[in-house]
Protein backbone atom coordinates (compact mmCIF):
# COMPACT_ATOMS: atom_id res chain seq x y z
CA UNK A 1 0.00 0.00 0.00
CA UNK A 2 2.84 2.36 0.85
CA UNK A 3 4.60 1.60 -2.46
CA UNK A 4 1.40 2.43 -4.37
CA UNK A 5 1.15 5.75 -2.55
CA UNK A 6 4.79 6.42 -3.40
CA UNK A 7 4.16 5.83 -7.08
CA UNK A 8 1.17 8.16 -7.06
CA UNK A 9 3.10 10.98 -5.37
CA UNK A 10 6.03 10.50 -7.75
CA UNK A 11 3.76 10.61 -10.78
CA UNK A 12 2.07 13.80 -9.58
CA UNK A 13 5.33 15.73 -9.76
CA UNK A 14 5.37 15.60 -13.55
CA UNK A 15 8.90 17.05 -13.65
CA UNK A 16 11.01 13.88 -13.65
CA UNK A 17 13.51 12.78 -11.04
CA UNK A 18 14.61 16.31 -10.15
CA UNK A 19 11.88 16.82 -7.56
CA UNK A 20 11.48 13.18 -6.54
CA UNK A 21 13.64 13.38 -3.36
CA UNK A 22 11.69 16.39 -2.17
CA UNK A 23 8.38 14.66 -2.85
CA UNK A 24 9.48 11.54 -0.96
CA UNK A 25 10.62 13.64 1.98
CA UNK A 26 7.36 15.59 1.96
CA UNK A 27 5.35 12.37 1.90
CA UNK A 28 7.26 10.95 4.85
CA UNK A 29 6.87 14.11 6.90
CA UNK A 30 3.14 14.31 6.19
CA UNK A 31 2.73 10.69 7.19
CA UNK A 32 4.24 11.60 10.55
CA UNK A 33 1.71 14.49 10.75
CA UNK A 34 4.24 17.06 11.82
CA UNK A 35 2.10 20.09 12.82
CA UNK A 36 4.98 22.53 12.28
CA UNK A 37 5.52 21.38 8.72
CA UNK A 38 1.82 21.52 7.99
CA UNK A 39 1.70 25.12 9.24
CA UNK A 40 4.60 26.05 6.99
CA UNK A 41 2.96 24.38 4.00
CA UNK A 42 -0.32 26.18 4.62
CA UNK A 43 1.52 29.51 4.89
CA UNK A 44 3.40 28.86 1.66
CA UNK A 45 0.17 27.94 -0.09
CA UNK A 46 -1.50 31.16 1.05
CA UNK A 47 1.46 33.22 -0.19
CA UNK A 48 1.44 31.38 -3.52
CA UNK A 49 -2.29 31.89 -4.04
CA UNK A 50 -1.94 35.57 -3.14
CA UNK A 51 0.82 36.04 -5.70
CA UNK A 52 -1.19 34.26 -8.39
CA UNK A 53 -4.26 36.40 -7.65
CA UNK A 54 -2.21 39.60 -7.65
CA UNK A 55 -0.64 38.70 -10.98
CA UNK A 56 -4.06 37.96 -12.46
CA UNK A 57 -5.51 41.29 -11.32
CA UNK A 58 -2.42 43.20 -12.46
CA UNK A 59 -2.45 41.53 -15.90
CA UNK A 60 -6.10 42.46 -16.38
CA UNK A 61 -5.43 46.05 -15.36
CA UNK A 62 -2.33 46.22 -17.55
CA UNK A 63 -4.33 45.00 -20.54
CA UNK A 64 -6.65 47.98 -20.17
CA UNK A 65 -4.63 50.68 -21.87
CA UNK A 66 -7.38 52.72 -23.55
CA UNK A 67 -8.18 56.30 -22.61
CA UNK A 68 -11.57 57.30 -24.00
CA UNK A 69 -12.05 60.93 -24.99
CA UNK A 70 -15.78 61.60 -24.79
CA UNK A 71 -17.99 64.68 -24.82
CA UNK A 72 -20.47 66.66 -26.87
CA UNK A 73 -19.80 67.78 -30.42
CA UNK A 74 -17.44 70.78 -30.65
CA UNK A 75 -16.11 70.31 -27.13
CA UNK A 76 -12.56 70.11 -28.55
CA UNK A 77 -11.96 66.38 -28.11
CA UNK A 78 -10.34 65.85 -31.49
CA UNK A 79 -7.99 68.81 -31.17
CA UNK A 80 -6.96 67.58 -27.71
CA UNK A 81 -6.33 64.18 -29.29
CA UNK A 82 -4.12 65.74 -31.98
CA UNK A 83 -2.28 68.02 -29.54
CA UNK A 84 -1.46 65.15 -27.19
CA UNK A 85 -0.08 63.07 -30.03
CA UNK A 86 1.75 65.69 -32.10
CA UNK A 87 1.82 68.93 -30.12
CA UNK A 88 0.60 70.70 -33.26
CA UNK A 89 -2.58 72.58 -34.11
CA UNK A 90 -4.87 71.18 -36.79
CA UNK A 91 -8.28 72.20 -38.03
CA UNK A 92 -10.79 69.53 -37.11
CA UNK A 93 -14.34 68.64 -38.01
CA UNK A 94 -17.13 66.62 -36.46
CA UNK A 95 -16.32 62.95 -36.87
CA UNK A 96 -18.68 60.02 -37.37
CA UNK A 97 -16.23 57.34 -36.30
CA UNK A 98 -13.52 56.78 -33.73
CA UNK A 99 -9.83 57.63 -34.02
CA UNK A 100 -7.12 55.89 -32.02
CA UNK A 101 -3.34 56.06 -31.62
CA UNK A 102 -0.63 55.04 -29.17
CA UNK A 103 0.38 57.82 -26.78
CA UNK A 104 3.71 57.76 -24.92
CA UNK A 105 3.20 59.25 -21.49
CA UNK A 106 5.75 61.57 -19.94
CA UNK A 107 7.01 59.52 -17.01
CA UNK A 108 10.08 57.55 -16.00
CA UNK A 109 8.45 54.19 -16.68
CA UNK A 110 8.07 54.77 -20.39
CA UNK A 111 4.45 53.60 -20.36
CA UNK A 112 2.08 54.01 -23.26
CA UNK A 113 -1.67 54.40 -23.54
CA UNK A 114 -4.09 54.12 -26.43
CA UNK A 115 -6.01 57.34 -26.92
CA UNK A 116 -9.42 56.81 -28.50
CA UNK A 117 -11.39 59.83 -29.67
CA UNK A 118 -15.08 58.90 -29.77
CA UNK A 119 -17.73 60.75 -31.83
CA UNK A 120 -19.72 63.29 -29.88
CA UNK A 121 -22.83 63.29 -32.05
CA UNK A 122 -25.94 62.41 -30.07
CA UNK A 123 -26.89 59.54 -32.37
CA UNK A 124 -23.42 57.92 -32.21
CA UNK A 125 -21.76 58.59 -28.86
CA UNK A 126 -23.49 55.90 -26.77
CA UNK A 127 -22.97 53.32 -29.51
CA UNK A 128 -19.21 53.94 -29.59
CA UNK A 129 -18.96 54.13 -25.82
CA UNK A 130 -20.54 50.69 -25.61
CA UNK A 131 -17.98 49.36 -28.07
CA UNK A 132 -14.89 50.57 -26.22
CA UNK A 133 -15.85 50.89 -22.55
CA UNK A 134 -14.65 47.42 -21.50
CA UNK A 135 -11.07 48.29 -22.50
CA UNK A 136 -11.08 51.68 -20.76
CA UNK A 137 -8.33 52.39 -18.28
CA UNK A 138 -9.59 55.96 -18.04
CA UNK A 139 -12.33 58.23 -19.32
CA UNK A 140 -11.67 61.88 -20.15
CA UNK A 141 -14.97 63.74 -20.41
CA UNK A 142 -14.27 66.95 -22.35
CA UNK A 143 -16.40 70.03 -21.69
CA UNK A 144 -16.55 73.22 -23.75
CA UNK A 145 -16.06 75.72 -20.92
CA UNK A 146 -17.08 78.67 -23.11
CA UNK A 147 -20.39 77.12 -24.21
CA UNK A 148 -21.06 75.37 -20.92
CA UNK A 149 -23.76 77.75 -19.70
CA UNK A 150 -26.05 77.03 -22.65
CA UNK A 151 -25.10 73.35 -22.93
CA UNK A 152 -25.19 72.44 -19.26
CA UNK A 153 -28.31 70.23 -19.53
CA UNK A 154 -26.95 68.28 -22.52
CA UNK A 155 -23.55 67.92 -20.84
CA UNK A 156 -25.13 66.68 -17.62
CA UNK A 157 -27.37 64.15 -19.40
CA UNK A 158 -24.45 62.59 -21.27
CA UNK A 159 -22.21 62.71 -18.20
CA UNK A 160 -24.93 61.00 -16.15
CA UNK A 161 -24.98 58.11 -18.62
CA UNK A 162 -21.19 57.82 -18.81
CA UNK A 163 -20.88 57.80 -15.01
CA UNK A 164 -23.59 55.16 -14.59
CA UNK A 165 -21.89 52.88 -17.09
CA UNK A 166 -18.41 53.49 -15.70
CA UNK A 167 -19.61 52.49 -12.22
CA UNK A 168 -21.09 49.31 -13.68
CA UNK A 169 -17.80 48.07 -15.14
CA UNK A 170 -15.85 45.33 -13.34
CA UNK A 171 -12.69 47.46 -13.42
CA UNK A 172 -13.78 51.01 -12.69
CA UNK A 173 -11.80 53.43 -14.88
CA UNK A 174 -10.09 56.60 -13.72
CA UNK A 175 -12.36 59.55 -14.52
CA UNK A 176 -11.44 63.10 -15.49
CA UNK A 177 -13.58 66.04 -16.53
CA UNK A 178 -11.40 68.27 -18.71
CA UNK A 179 -12.73 71.83 -18.84
CA UNK A 180 -11.46 72.80 -22.28
CA UNK A 181 -11.27 76.12 -24.18
CA UNK A 182 -10.01 78.10 -21.20
CA UNK A 183 -8.37 80.48 -23.68
CA UNK A 184 -11.79 82.03 -24.41
CA UNK A 185 -12.72 85.00 -22.21
CA UNK A 186 -16.22 83.70 -21.38
CA UNK A 187 -14.97 80.26 -20.30
CA UNK A 188 -16.26 78.99 -16.95
CA UNK A 189 -13.80 77.79 -14.35
CA UNK A 190 -13.49 74.13 -13.42
CA UNK A 191 -14.85 74.88 -9.95
CA UNK A 192 -17.98 76.56 -11.31
CA UNK A 193 -18.52 73.77 -13.84
CA UNK A 194 -18.25 71.19 -11.06
CA UNK A 195 -20.80 73.02 -8.92
CA UNK A 196 -23.31 73.44 -11.75
CA UNK A 197 -22.92 69.84 -12.87
CA UNK A 198 -23.59 68.62 -9.33
CA UNK A 199 -26.82 70.63 -9.25
CA UNK A 200 -27.92 69.39 -12.67
CA UNK A 201 -27.04 65.78 -11.91
CA UNK A 202 -28.98 66.04 -8.66
CA UNK A 203 -32.07 66.99 -10.66
CA UNK A 204 -31.46 64.30 -13.25
CA UNK A 205 -31.18 61.48 -10.75
CA UNK A 206 -34.61 62.34 -9.37
CA UNK A 207 -36.24 62.15 -12.78
CA UNK A 208 -34.22 59.17 -14.03
CA UNK A 209 -33.53 57.17 -10.88
CA UNK A 210 -35.65 54.27 -12.13
CA UNK A 211 -34.22 54.30 -15.66
CA UNK A 212 -31.81 51.40 -16.40
CA UNK A 213 -28.56 51.96 -18.26
CA UNK A 214 -28.95 51.90 -22.03
CA UNK A 215 -25.43 50.56 -22.41
CA UNK A 216 -25.35 47.71 -19.94
CA UNK A 217 -28.34 45.67 -18.84
CA UNK A 218 -26.42 44.05 -15.98
CA UNK A 219 -28.21 44.09 -12.65
CA UNK A 220 -25.02 45.38 -11.04
CA UNK A 221 -25.41 48.79 -12.66
CA UNK A 222 -26.51 51.27 -9.99
CA UNK A 223 -29.96 52.83 -10.40
CA UNK A 224 -28.83 56.32 -9.52
CA UNK A 225 -25.86 58.47 -8.65
CA UNK A 226 -24.88 59.53 -5.17
CA UNK A 227 -26.59 58.96 -1.85
CA UNK A 228 -30.32 59.00 -1.31
CA UNK A 229 -31.60 61.85 0.78
CA UNK A 230 -28.55 64.03 0.13
CA UNK A 231 -27.73 66.63 -2.48
CA UNK A 232 -25.51 65.07 -5.10
CA UNK A 233 -21.75 65.59 -4.93
CA UNK A 234 -19.07 63.88 -7.01
CA UNK A 235 -17.35 62.81 -3.79
CA UNK A 236 -20.26 60.42 -3.13
CA UNK A 237 -19.38 58.24 -6.13
CA UNK A 238 -17.43 54.99 -5.80
CA UNK A 239 -15.01 56.25 -8.43
CA UNK A 240 -12.85 59.34 -8.08
CA UNK A 241 -13.87 62.14 -10.46
CA UNK A 242 -11.22 64.80 -11.01
CA UNK A 243 -11.47 68.19 -12.71
CA UNK A 244 -8.86 70.27 -14.49
CA UNK A 245 -8.69 73.23 -16.86
CA UNK A 246 -7.04 73.07 -20.27
CA UNK A 247 -6.96 74.65 -23.69
CA UNK A 248 -6.30 72.58 -26.78
CA UNK A 249 -6.01 75.72 -28.89
CA UNK A 250 -3.89 77.72 -26.48
CA UNK A 251 -3.89 81.40 -25.69
CA UNK A 252 -1.85 82.52 -28.72
CA UNK A 253 -4.12 81.29 -31.46
CA UNK A 254 -3.51 78.60 -34.04
CA UNK A 255 0.26 79.01 -34.05
CA UNK A 256 0.68 78.90 -30.29
CA UNK A 257 1.20 75.95 -28.01
CA UNK A 258 -1.64 74.24 -26.19
CA UNK A 259 -2.22 74.57 -22.46
CA UNK A 260 -2.52 70.86 -21.70
CA UNK A 261 0.30 70.30 -19.21
CA UNK A 262 -2.08 69.32 -16.39
CA UNK A 263 -3.79 66.83 -18.67
CA UNK A 264 -0.45 65.30 -19.65
CA UNK A 265 0.48 64.98 -15.96
CA UNK A 266 -2.83 63.28 -15.21
CA UNK A 267 -2.32 60.78 -18.04
CA UNK A 268 1.19 60.03 -16.76
CA UNK A 269 -0.26 59.41 -13.29
CA UNK A 270 -2.87 56.89 -14.39
CA UNK A 271 -0.68 55.09 -16.98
Amino acid sequence: MASADSRRVGDSGGAGGTFQPYLDSLRQELQQRDPTLLSVLVSLLVVLLTLVLWKFIWSRKSSQRAVLLVGLCDSGKTLLFVRLLTGLYRDTQTSITDSSAVYRVNNNRGNSLTLIDLPGHESLRLQFLERFKSSARAVVFVVDSAAFQREVKDVAEFLYQVLIDSMGLKNTPSFLIACNKQDIAMAKSAKLIQQQLEKELNTLRVTRSAAPSTLDNSSTVPAQLGKKGKEFEFSQLPLKVEFLECSAKGGRGDTGSADIQDLEKWLAKIA
